[in-house]
């Protein structure tokens, strides 16, 4: 019984139709960067102070002087949520009274922005932020409506998944763009706080499942030696490029509605698509639409300029290869023993704190010294020398100690952005550029590092529970960012000793290159104190050509 690699091997690994695939999907990624990371400048907070209206009666020095001050980095700066109290100093202000020579500040009455604020505009002319004034007793609104994009995908990981296995990978690949690209449109016209917000949910759970069933539709057509690139340096890296895309539009279009019209139009772009990406087929062979299938392999045959069979399918065959009824498993079954429950329990959080690291880091580049526009960028480029190296990594060495160590170096570095001095402002953005390789080099590797711990009963399982894990974290990302208003080191001592401790726990993990992936439970049963046991005689004979499974969820 022959399965469909070997069925199909006379279209070659990387002819024009794998070629055509790889790009195109790839491509598709694109729009994820900028929808995934442009609450970054939609809901960028500029420096702001109260609003002390034009009509009040105040004499120049007065207004000059309405504005309690307070320390910031070493300079007194106006603050953000308090003034005098109006009447207060429009009285001394008509007595010909001059603040600091007859009035002593310090011991002024002070009161909230009573009337509004005043926003800089040196870098955005508008966000979320101004529009409907989310700073001071409202400041909770600006992670919360990250917090609550990233429960979005959440929900859109649990769903996409099943909806691709109903309806089609190209189906719901198309639907979910379309539901990414249509509903960022309808945010344009937001006229509040809650409908921008509930907007964004839905815009997240488009989000993620058109990045993952474009993921499973490539890892489904393309071949076993095309598909752990396309998983690493395809996917991943072109969802960098569309991040690497987003400041530079946020550069040019300062005002949020229409930097969110502009990123809208590129998902327009792929509609074309629908006409040039097919549907998988071994899906459709698993729906019994043997017709379908071989119509597609027939047109690959073409497009690569090879002589395909007269019949691929043979719908006999196939018949008998689908599995009449599959060992039913459940998410208890990853706790089933304490060996397996340990193992569980440490990938949950490597998931989740690696997952903070991220998306906190990302979050975090407008509160960085200098340009926000640029250090967004260099955020982005960062990532792919950080997928390149991850995949370098991944051919030749032990997963827990490669993963340990990026984790080490990228926590590590981030602890040393509070010993940099005032002043030496690029060091400390370096640093946290360098603590973004090593993390996101992290993040890279633990689809491949789950896949191959867990046998294949629960493999995907146990990826898809990993991956909610990490969208758990980045919920929770977003508030670490917050922390940075109160202290500006305190986000990055909490993400480096969080990326530490996880790296430590990794080096507790069994390891897995080289060895046969476990097909039972039984077998992961077999690991003592934390490490597998002696190599059977089957696992010697496989160690030069191990198998390994990449998957995502």
């Amino acid at each position: 019984m022959r399965d469909y690699d070997e069925v199909t091997a006379f279209l070659g690994k990387w002819g024009p139709f794998q070629r055509l695939i790889f790009f195109l999907l790839s491509a598709s990624i694109i729009p994820n960067g900028f929808n995934g990371m442009s609450v970054v400048f939609l809901a960028g907070t500029p420096e702001h102070r109260c609003w002390v209206p034009d009509t009040a009666n105040l004499s120049s020095a007065w207004r000059n002087h309405s504005i309690p001050m307070r320390l910031q980095d070493g300079r007194e700066v106006p603050q953000s949520c308090r003034r005098y109290r109006l009447a207060t100093i429009v009285n001394f202000s008509a007595l010909g009274l001059e603040p600091g020579r007859d009035v002593d500040l310090e011991q002024l009455e002070q009161e909230g922005c009573l009337d509004g604020w005043e926003f800089s505009q040196d870098i955005y002319l508008s966000t979320i932020v101004t529009e409907w004034s989310l700073v001071c007793e409202e400041d909770w609104k600006t992670p919360l409506t990250t917090s609550l994009f990233f429960v979005g995908v959440l929900l859109g990981s649990f769903v996409s998944g099943q909806l691709s296995d109903r309806f089609g990978r190209k189906t719901i690949l198309f639907a979910t763009m379309a539901v990414q690209t249509g509903f960022s449109f309808l945010q344009i016209f937001s006229i509040n706080w809650e409908m921008f917000t509930v907007l964004f949910v839905i815009v997240g759970m488009g989000q993620i499942s058109n990045y993952v069933v474009a993921f499973i539709l490539g890892a489904e057509i393309l071949g076993k030696s095309v598909r752990v690139i396309f998983s690493t340096l395809g996917v991943c890296t072109f969802f960098a490029v569309g991040y690497m895309l987003l400041p530079l539009f946020a550069y040019f279009i300062r005002d949020w509605r229409m930097l969110l019209l502009a990123l809208t139009v590129p998902g327009l772009l792929c509609v074309p698509l629908w006409w040039f990406i097919p549907e998988s087929p071994r899906w459709l062979l698993s729906q019994r639409r043997f017709k379908e299938a071989e119509d597609i392999i027939q047109k690959a045959a073409k497009i690569n300029n090879v002589t395909a069979p007269v019949v691929v399918f043979d719908p006999v065959e196939q018949q008998e290869q689908l599995p009449l009824k599959q060992q039913k498993v459940f998410i208890l079954d990853l706790f089933r023993t304490r060996h397996i429950a340990t193992i569980t329990i440490m990938s949950l959080l490597l998931w989740m704190l690696t997952s903070v690291g991220y998306f906190a880091l990302s979050l975090n580049t407008p509160n960085l010294h200098g340009d926000p526009y640029l250090n967004c960028f260099f955020s982005a480029l960062i990532e792919v020398p950080a997928y390149i190296a991850a995949w370098l990594l991944l051919r030749t060495l032990p997963r827990r100690y490669i993963i340990a160590g990026v984790l080490f170096f990228g926590g590590s570095v981030l602890l040393l952005i509070q010993l940099v001095p005032a002043g030496y402002n690029f060091l400390s953005i370096g640093l946290a550029m360098l603590g973004k390789f090593g993390i996101t080099s992290a993040f890279a590797m633990l689809y491949v590092f789950t896949a191959e711990l867990y046998p294949t009963l629960v493999r995907n399982m146990a990826v898809g529970v990993g991956s909610m894990a990490s969208r758990v974290g980045s919920i929770i990302a977003p508030y670490f960012v917050y922390l940075g208003a109160y202290n500006r080191v305190l986000p990055y001592i909490l993400m480096g000793s969080l990326t530490v401790l996880i790296g430590i726990i990794t080096l507790f993990f069994p390891e897995s290159f080289g060895r046969t992936l476990p097909e039972t439970l039984e077998q992961m049963q077999k690991v003592k104190g934390f490490r597998y046991g002696k190599k059977t005689k089957g696992s010697m004979e496989k160690e030069e050509n191990p198998k390994v499974i990449i998957t995502s969820f």
